[in-house]
């Protein structure tokens, strides 16, 4: 199916000021006369993944003038959850992923557009601009932003954790040394240089086949991202003109390749609220179970941190996402189209005939690097999957947690509830020294109603960066955690608190076990005592007519938000 070229035609003929207005901005009569392409991005000063997004706009501009259309810049700036964490700025992270999609539908609704082209790099722009791109459904290709450079001894930004932890605490850290973290922990623009939501929606974006091959992670510090740019602007004519638009391309088996990708690589637990939030936009609900019951297949072969040793811009170097494709294309759809117009199995084949997969290597062994080392042949793997779905009768429907990033021991854990109604709260504690080895951390009121879903990340690295709980407590809780986190983190609980779930009900001193592999979280005990299961629910209803912690009163988007947000395991979208 063909489009017709400019789809704003009819349009322009019911009023003349149409025409008037874009030769007022600077176009020529030629110009609007041409397909017509909408380029989004997050340009602006807020964090490194977007400082450099004019470089990348700049390029698809050039390729889109270069195929015969005329591209117009349009811009949504995203925020930074570093920049949020430890504080009420949290809560409005993953409500600006609502207010993001939601920027780029009204720009690309009030006037026809006959492309689009999306340009971002992190946690929540990244699945903002897929979700958008799913609800309008015209041509539309993804240009990410790419990965940082390393810091020193091949570590990155996330050694914040350990800094802010010591820093805490009197006597543990020299003025000197947060300083030499400051001034290396972000080398560069780009994505953070781990496994995190940012660099793992990058993968999905390129997964779903929304992004060029190879584009994913690419250093954004490279010439190759630039050329990757100008190869998407080129790419969305050719989209045009064959008629495939998002919608074609991200497909129930899209979808399914991606959480092929998601597991194999270990990705962040945030995929799991943006990716079915993505797939609801084009009416496709991908259910929890699914997705567990892949990572009960499908190798972990990516050796990057936080689940690994390496940084992302090794894993690039070593072949990016069509190298875990190639090492995987029998689990695979291949014949699911992407946005070269040609199908997944041809996009691989091609990337052959262009020794893509060879060509990069050489910069892995600037680092005394092998591909082995950081992408794992399939057959050599030592662990299967990396995100595991636990139900049970403190979250009936369902959570979530990336056992890829914890030790094995806590695989499966009983211990103590120890039950807070906010992060703040728990985190103090643990600086305090107040928590133990073996306690179970409840944070609840942490959902899309309770507080907009704040990530967990200042808290669970206290954990792990104190050598006295590390490997032996675990965190429960209704919000979500950085891609980044480490441990026994369950995330996403649902029902969550603030609707009346059953973590509203539990109390300190209340008996938690969980085990991982048996897929299960329960509570077993109250009060320090085993209880049967009939008990245990007779006194949760009990308690449940004690009622729930009443949520503060709230204004604006965050009331917006925490006021129509789905559950969790939904994707925490709106209604």
């Amino acid at each position: 199916m063909k489009q017709e070229i400019q789809k704003s035609s009819p349009e322009r003929k019911l009023w003349a000021q149409y025409d008037a207005l874009q030769l007022g901005s600077g176009w020529d009569e030629r110009d609007i006369t041409k397909p017509q392409i909408l380029i989004e991005d997050v340009y602006g000063d807020s964090h490194p993944g977007s400082i450099h997004l004019n470089q990348l706009t700049e390029q698809a501009k050039f390729g889109v003038f270069e195929c015969g259309g005329f591209p117009a810049q349009f811009h949504a700036t995203d925020i930074c959850d570093g920049c949020a964490q430890g504080h009420d700025g949290m809560n409005y992270v993953l409500a600006s992923r609502e207010a993001i999609c939601d920027m780029v539908e009204l720009h690309a609704s009030a006037t026809p557009w006959d492309g689009l082209i999306l340009t971002s790099s992190c946690d929540k722009s990244v699945p903002a601009h897929l979700k958008a791109a799913a609800r309008l459904d015209i041509p539309s290709i993804f240009i990410p932003g790419g990965s940082m450079r390393p810091s020193p001894y091949m570590t990155t930004s996330m050694r914040a954790g350990d800094i802010s932890l010591r820093q805490k605490r009197k006597g543990q850290i020299t003025d000197g040394e947060v300083r030499d973290y400051k001034l290396t922990g972000c080398p560069s623009s780009g994505a953070c240089a781990f496994l995190g939501t940012a660099s793992t929606m990058q993968c999905m974006a390129e997964a779903l086949g929304m992004a060029l091959p190879g584009s994913a992670l690419a250093p954004a510090t490279m010439r190759d991202i630039l050329q990757y740019s100008r190869n998407s602007g080129r790419a969305i004519m050719d989209l045009v003109r064959q008629g495939i638009t998002a919608g074609m391309i991200m497909t129930k088996e899209a979808f399914y390749n991606a959480f092929v990708i998601h597991s194999a690589i270990g990705g962040s637990t945030n995929a799991m609220l943006h990716m079915p939030s993505i797939a609801r936009e084009l009416g496709i609900v991908l259910e929890p179970e699914e997705i567990d019951e892949i990572n009960h297949r499908i190798p972990h072969i990516a050796n990057v941190t936080p689940s690994g040793s390496y940084p992302t811009e090794a894993f690039w170097f070593a072949g990016g996402i069509p190298m875990v494709q190639l090492y995987l294309r029998d689990y695979l759809n291949l014949d699911v189209v992407t946005v070269t117009g040609k199908t997944l199995g041809e996009n691989l084949d091609d990337l052959k005939r262009e020794n893509f997969f060879e060509r990069n290597l050489g910069y892995l062994t600037n680092y005394g690097l092998s591909r082995e080392q950081v992408i794992i042949p399939p057959d050599r793997a030592t662990e299967v999957g990396s995100i595991a779905v636990l139900k049970g009768n403190i979250a009936t429907e369902g959570s979530v947690v990336k056992y890829s990033a914890c030790d094995k021991k806590l695989y499966a854990h009983r211990g103590p509830a120890r039950v807070f109604d906010s992060e703040e709260d728990a985190h103090r504690a643990i600086v305090q020294g107040k928590i133990n080895p073996g306690d179970v951390i409840i944070i609840r009121y942490e959902g899309p109603r309770g507080s907009g879903m704040p990530e967990m990340f200042m808290t669970t690295e206290a954990i792990v960066c104190d050598e006295r709980l590390n490997g032996t407590v675990s965190l429960i809780t209704d919000g979500r955690f950085s891609g980044a986190t480490r441990g026994a983190a369950i995330g996403h609980v649902s029902p969550e608190a603030a609707v009346g779930g059953p973590l509203a009900y539990l109390r300190e001193g209340d008996i938690i076990e969980y085990d991982i592999q048996a897929r299960k979280i329960d509570c077993v005990g109250i009060d320090g005592e085993l209880k049967q299961p009939e008990e245990i629910e007779r006194i949760f209803l009990q308690r449940a007519g004690e009622g729930i912690t009443p949520r503060p009163v709230r204004k604006g988007i965050l009331k917006r938000y925490t006021s129509l947000a789905l559950s969790a395991m939904e994707g925490a979208g709106y209604e």
